[in-house]
């Protein structure tokens, strides 16, 4: 076949199927270690190389000719491979700030059990009506729910609270003396 590679793209940005299929053989290695040399790893310039070839069929269509087709192609595999690097810098970037924002979070979390876990511990400690009261409370009911669910007044539940944050109070500073 003595076609240029200029008139089989012209006929594959027709719409011929075998004219595509004989460019791509043509070019398909040049196109592979162009690839290869701009990014400088195998993985990288076949995942680059397939890229170009998946997108090649609609791209052909801005094809004029005015330039031969492997200049044209060229451009096309060093914009797309300078694309491929911003895309991957910009990923990067984005993702370099996960790293810390994660171990920040496990750590709340970890400070957030350890209260909870020291809360659990200490309420074992409170008199049971004490504790029944902060447990309701903590369980986000209301003093007034509270109070009915108990079976005493408004002013009691706040009391009780009111003596359980004495005595958790009194506890960490025990605690916190040890």
């Amino acid at each position: 076949m003595n076609t240029s590679d200029n008139d089989l793209a012209v006929a594959a940005a027709s719409g011929d199927a075998e004219a595509f299929s004989a460019l791509l053989t043509r070019c398909y290695d040049s196109l592979f270690r162009l690839a290869f040399r701009l990014t400088g790893s195998q993985h990288e310039a076949e995942d680059l190389t397939q890229d170009i070839c998946v997108a090649l069929p609609t791209k052909l269509r801005s094809f004029r000719g005015d330039a031969q087709f492997t200049t044209w192609l060229y451009r096309i595999t060093v914009n797309t491979a300078h694309d491929r690097r911003r895309r991957m810098a910009s990923h990067a970037r984005a993702a370099s700030g996960w790293g810390e924002w994660e171990h920040n979070r496990q750590a709340a979390d970890s400070d957030a059990a350890k209260q909870v876990d020291w809360l659990t511990t200490a309420m074992a400690g409170l008199p049971v009506d004490l504790r029944d009261t902060l447990a309701l409370v903590l369980d986000d009911m209301t003093h007034r729910e509270a109070a009915t669910v108990l079976g005493v007044s408004e002013g009691t539940v706040s009391w009780r609270i009111s003596e359980a944050k004495k005595h958790l109070r009194a506890l960490r500073q025990t605690e916190d003396q040890v």
